[in-house]
């Protein structure tokens, strides 16, 4: 699946299509710049989404806090059994370096567009 396809099946998910930024991510996605992020998003994937085992699995991501966070919900990239259910990534098993360097970038993806676009009023 491409980015794009990946991009507007989550489009079609209420729930998946929810999440924003904040003005408050927003604001800290400015200050801290995208190399930042970047690097957050590596450490997350790294330590809560990439071990084979993950003891917390589904309660591993805050739903709100960090740019990183938010898009991993609104790409369903959260947990093991959304990466198995969204994008067939098997469990029980460690990610590998490629997959989470694709995961980081669709994350990245996310949070440019998410920039680009006009707040969300709420």
């Amino acid at each position: 699946m491409t980015k794009e396809e990946a991009f507007a099946r989550l489009g079609r998910s209420r729930f998946r299509s929810g999440f924003h930024l904040s003005e408050k991510e927003r604001a800290y996605t400015r200050e801290k710049g995208m190399d930042t992020i970047r690097r957050h998003a590596r450490d997350f994937v790294s330590t809560r989404l990439a071990p084979e085992v993950i003891p917390n699995d589904g309660r591993q991501t805050p739903t709100k806090g960090h740019p990183v966070f938010v898009a991993q919900h609104a790409c369903a990239c959260c947990c093991r059994g959304c990466l198995y259910k969204w994008y067939r990534v098997p469990m029980g098993r460690a990610l590998t370096e490629a997959e989470q360097q694709k995961i980081v970038n669709f994350l990245m993806a996310w949070i440019e567009r998410e920039m680009a676009r006009p707040p969300q009023s709420r």
